[in-house]
């Protein structure tokens, strides 16, 4: 499988006019405003006033691009360490967090984790690895269930804030906001639901409180689970 973290560095001649980490910063950028749809070598090369030449310096395609940049948003996760063996949940519960926080505020990778099939090798993804399974540790979890641990974790938190990230990049290109669309099909769906019971009294128990402050609130509730099946394998 082709990598840009399995290629070897194409040798240099001169100095070259863009660096890896300006190509990079500006490839984000570009995802910020314009969305997944919008990334192009061409695109990229024009808002960085260089020719095609000048980026394949350092990017081979544009699938090594992605890999770039989804690396450079896990740069972006901080994990805690906690000062002592009986903060490890408050700070795997932070660290969670965090991770949420970096994919709500580039949504576009939602759509592009699962092409990036070497993002175990970046440098920023190995980084993350190495301090969860640290912060596992050091609660008391052998190498093995902090691995088990951190996968699990991983899962849930990618997995629900990458659809969180989805949906809000569709609301963004209907032009409403989270809010606006609950109330417009508030109508539809609890018609929708009349036969379901137990739907509706969820939807009628969740419609109560704000779109956003629902999603956080799931989230925090999920989080909390996989937590305390955590703790039971803690010390095993």
């Amino acid at each position: 499988m082709g990598s840009v973290w399995t290629r070897p560095q194409r040798p240099r001649r001169d100095q070259p006019t863009l660096s890896r980490d300006q190509i990079v910063a500006e490839a984000v950028a570009l995802l910020d405003t314009d969305g997944i749809e919008a990334l192009s070598m061409r695109k990229l090369g024009t808002r960085l006033n260089a020719g095609a030449t000048s980026l394949y310096t350092h990017v081979s395609n544009k699938d090594e691009l992605i890999e770039l940049v989804v690396d450079e948003v896990y740069g972006e996760i901080r994990v805690p360490r906690p000062e002592s063996g009986t903060e490890w949940r408050a700070a795997a519960v932070e660290c969670g967090n965090n991770v949420r926080a970096a994919i709500l505020r580039h949504p576009w990778i939602a759509s592009v984790l699962g092409e990036v099939g070497m993002a175990h090798l970046g440098p920023n993804m190995m980084r993350l690895t190495e301090d969860t399974l640290e912060l596992f540790e050091s609660g008391g979890f052998s190498p093995q269930r902090a691995e088990v641990a951190l996968k699990t974790i991983w899962a849930y938190v990618i997995g629900t804030a990458a659809t969180e990230a989805a949906w809000l990049t569709m609301l963004a290109r209907s032009g409403q906001d989270e809010q606006e669309w609950a109330e417009r099909v508030a109508a539809v769906s609890e018609q929708a639901m009349e036969p379901f019971p137990r739907l509706r009294q969820l939807y009628a128990e969740q419609g109560a409180g704000a779109a956003d402050q629902t999603r956080r609130s799931n989230f925090d509730v999920g989080l909390d689970v996989i937590l305390d099946g955590l703790e039971a394998q803690r010390g095993a």
